[in-house]
């Protein structure tokens, strides 16, 4: 029938996304659209999957090998094509696309979920004293200012002053953050209180990533045509990329601490939970670790890794030096790495 037909040709469409002329899986992009938030968001789930922190060093590498080979056109034995797609999403989540370099496993956002858990879920605990609240900011700013400066755009080099400037004012800033609004909210309902931390988590966010990239807003970041060939440095493309990071950022933590401090209001009333004070913290991580789950790989793709912006939105000095190139009138947007 025709409705067999077209469901037939949708199978073999499906079939045949990501495959090469020759019939090879081409692993030199995501498995699925990344014009699509849907899309994004299953690449995300791919490789920010906590279960790729303890692969070996061993099938790393062998996994950057498969890719590079397969990138190269060369026929990979023993491979399936989902094995294949599975050494690709290792490659993704360990290596740098700017530098080729393995990342360091603490700054990986495969960490971000088992991390960001023990550290959110410490954070929502314990807010109530000076000692709590200035040591959880700063072990969660230690932590953020790994994840940021291994996830940055690496061709845009930052000194090491610069990365102890980052350092040092988010931690500052977000304990400030973090104690002015307990102080504001003493006499406001308990509930209110327990939002001090999620303030603080957003200033710091604010701060930290701004000043980790300030490389960026100081000499730009590279953008390149649809085929990858370097065009130029924009620092207003540096500007989008970091109000983007920062942005997801804070839409990572949002659900987790501004909806967990409702309901651990309404059980700490319960009185079996009031017998079992010492579940506090876990009970707290572990439904910290169920929301960063699905919302680490939100965040990361509610907007497109590789990010675009229209020629004439750039600085008019490179919109010149486009314009100047022989397939410059042909060159309506540029592409740039918006970081993570």
């Amino acid at each position: 029938s025709n409705f067999e037909f077209s469901l037939f040709k949708i199978v073999l469409y499906c079939s045949q996304l990501n495959m090469t002329k020759e019939g090879r899986v081409d692993l030199s992009t995501p498995r699925w659209d990344q014009g699509t938030l849907l899309g994004r968001l299953r690449h995300f789930l791919a490789i920010t999957d906590t279960r790729l922190l303890f692969k070996g060093e061993d099938e790393l590498d062998k996994a950057v090998e498969v890719v590079a080979a397969s990138r190269r056109g060369e026929d990979v034995e023993g491979y399936s094509e989902d094995q294949l797609w599975a050494a690709k999403h290792l490659v993704d989540s360990a290596i740098h696309p700017d530098t080729g370099e393995k990342m360091w496993w603490l700054g990986r956002m495969s960490c971000q979920v088992p991390a960001g858990m023990i550290i959110t879920g410490a954070m929502l605990a314990w807010y109530k004293t000076f000692a709590a609240v200035f040591f959880w900011q700063w072990v969660n700013q230690s932590f953020n200012a790994v994840v940021n400066y291994t996830n940055r755009n690496a061709k845009s080099n930052v000194t090491d002053a610069q990365v102890a400037l980052a350092y040092t004012s988010a931690t500052a800033g977000a304990t400030a953050m973090a104690l002015s609004f307990r102080n504001l909210t003493k006499r406001a309902p308990p509930l209110f209180q327990r939002y001090a931390p999620f303030a603080a988590v957003a200033a710091a966010n604010c701060i930290n990533i701004p000043l980790m990239r300030q490389r960026e807003y100081l000499d730009g970041i590279v953008v390149t045509d649809d085929k990858g060939e370097e065009l130029g440095h924009s620092k207003k493309a540096a500007k989008k990329a970091v109000a983007q990071v920062t942005f997801s950022r804070i839409t990572m933590a949002a659900p987790g601490m501004l909806l967990l401090p409702i309901f651990m209001e309404f059980l700490e009333k319960k009185p079996l939970y009031q017998r079992m004070r010492y579940m506090n913290a876990p009970i707290q991580a572990l439904l910290v670790g169920v929301s960063l789950t699905v919302m680490v790989p939100l965040g990361c793709g509610l907007f497109p890794q590789k990010s675009t912006m229209d020629v004439k939105q750039l600085e008019p000095e490179l919109q010149t030096a486009i314009a100047d190139r022989p397939d410059g009138a042909s060159i309506k947007q540029v592409f740039f790495n918006k970081g993570l």
